[in-house]
């Protein structure tokens, strides 16, 4: 077996057979739980019959958001696409590989809890009219000193900025090794470099269908926090780790494919946008507040979406302009996209790409069309212009975000209903804790004041 990346083995033979050739001792089988977290149970290499199967069981209601104690008998089902070895785990020459699984009953249905079912169903409801929607992710992350982030200290590595490389971007060595672990595990790496804020990296790789990149985002997240442990360093997506920096976010580059053709585009219009383009623009606009609480879900990432450092704040779309939540790049035929600017790394992959499609599909069966782009820079504008011009703002906080999501039937039924009440569950428990806080900066502010 001479290529380990996913998608080179098909099957329960090639499967074993990598198994035999490469040296492989365990396997790790990997899940995701609704907030986005990745789970794994490793299992010896000789089981690899058993897992294939989808027999093995494990215990639910450990696990956010899945079911209760009474109901907790869950299976994993390895999907054999996703068979790639883990560069880094050798133990005494044994190898080790991963598989990621979808969430099963005990009676043999999907387990609609399961993040990866969620994006399925919605995948397949674009499927019935046409469509598959490909993503190109460009994830943002943080390198911070080990010790210190583990005391909640966010001490950076460098004062480096956009662009800059050694010796004052002192991560660029660490950043490279990332690089090639993802290329060893199949990624298509298009570009890696420091990001405008100290300390901050950007690594975008190659779009792909929905569902591969959310695989891909997935693990892409436990490789970068892997390779920056090696080097006593924390990796953290956190949106907004640092005050008075630019914070990270993760756009998103979405396209239609309908048939080998781009669906987005359109020779004979005078932006050569199709009209599903605009619609698709028009749904993500129009569903912006709730699928905000799904994108954005941390009561941290409001800290990021504020004027003044690069992240969207108003619910708008342009072609050259990048302060409205919607870009659409100048490339066209093959490459025609656009750019949802206002996502963040901390999102679970699986849900964010669910809902904005799920948004941009709602667009297109109700023929919306979008408001004229903004090409004028929007902070600019008085709250009278932007109101003039019809510009809404995303949610201020995760309390509105949650509030929009609760109150938009589209995007609730895009998550069903198991995972829509324990995600909205988690996130008002996770508001209601902050809320209550006495923070440094209230009794700086107010102890000897007041």
């Amino acid at each position: 077996m001479s290529s380990m990346k996913p998608g080179a083995v098909k099957t329960a033979e090639d499967i074993k057979a990598a198994i035999r050739d490469m040296n492989i001792g365990t396997i790790s089988l990997q899940f995701t739980d609704i907030l986005g977290m990745v789970k794994h149970v490793e299992i010896p290499a000789d089981q690899i019959d058993k897992a294939l199967a989808g027999e093995l069981m494990f215990d639910g209601s450990s696990i956010e958001g899945f079911v209760r104690i009474e109901e907790s008998d869950m299976y994993l089902r390895p999907d054999p696409d996703t068979f790639v070895l883990l560069p880094w785990k050798t133990l005494e020459g044994r190898r080790t590989a991963r598989l990621i699984c979808d969430v099963y009953n005990p009676d043999g249905t999907p387990f609609e809890g399961d993040p990866r079912y969620v994006l399925k169903r919605v995948t397949a409801e674009a499927a019935e009219m046409g469509y598959i929607m490909n993503v190109g992710p460009e994830p943002e992350f943080f390198l911070f000193k080990r010790t210190e982030a583990e005391q909640g200290q966010p001490v950076s590595t460098d004062r480096a900025g956009y662009f800059d490389l050694a010796p004052v971007d002192t991560s660029e060595e660490v950043r490279a090794e990332i690089v090639l672990t993802l290329q060893e595990m199949g990624f298509e790496v298009e570009a890696a470099h420091h990001e405008v804020a100290p300390s901050q990296h950007e690594i975008d790789f190659k779009y792909a269908d929905a569902i591969t990149t959310a695989d891909n985002i997935a693990t892409f997240r436990f490789v970068v926090r892997t390779i920056a442990l090696k080097h006593g360093l924390h990796a953290t997506f956190m949106p907004k780790p640092l005050y008075g920096v630019n914070g990270s976010g993760m756009h998103l580059h979405l396209s239609l494919f309908r048939g080998g053709e781009n669906a987005f585009y359109d020779p004979e219009t005078p932006d050569q946008l199709s009209t599903v383009a605009k619609q698709f623009i028009a749904g993500i606009m129009e569903h912006a507040p709730a699928i905000t609480a799904v994108t954005n879900p941390l009561v941290n990432s409001y800290k990021r979406l504020v004027p003044g450092h690069e992240a969207p704040v108003y619910v708008t779309w342009a072609h050259r302009n990048r302060s409205p939540m919607i870009r659409v790049p100048a490339k066209r035929k093959l490459s025609t996209r656009i750019e949802l600017r206002s996502p963040d790394p901390s999102a679970n992959p699986y849900l964010a790409l669910a809902v904005t499609l799920k948004a941009g599909l709602d667009g297109i069966k109700r023929g919306l069309m979008p408001s004229e782009p903004v090409e004028g820079n929007i902070y600019r504008m008085s709250a009278a212009e932007r109101k003039e011009r019809g510009i809404a703002s995303l949610p201020g906080s995760l309390a509105e975000a949650i509030q929009a999501l609760e109150q938009d039937p589209v995007i609730l039924e895009a998550l069903g209903p198991h995972v829509a009440s324990r995600y909205l569950e988690a996130k008002k428990i996770e508001w209601e804790v902050y809320r209550t806080q006495i923070t440094p900066w209230e009794l700086q502010e107010y102890l000897m004041k007041y």
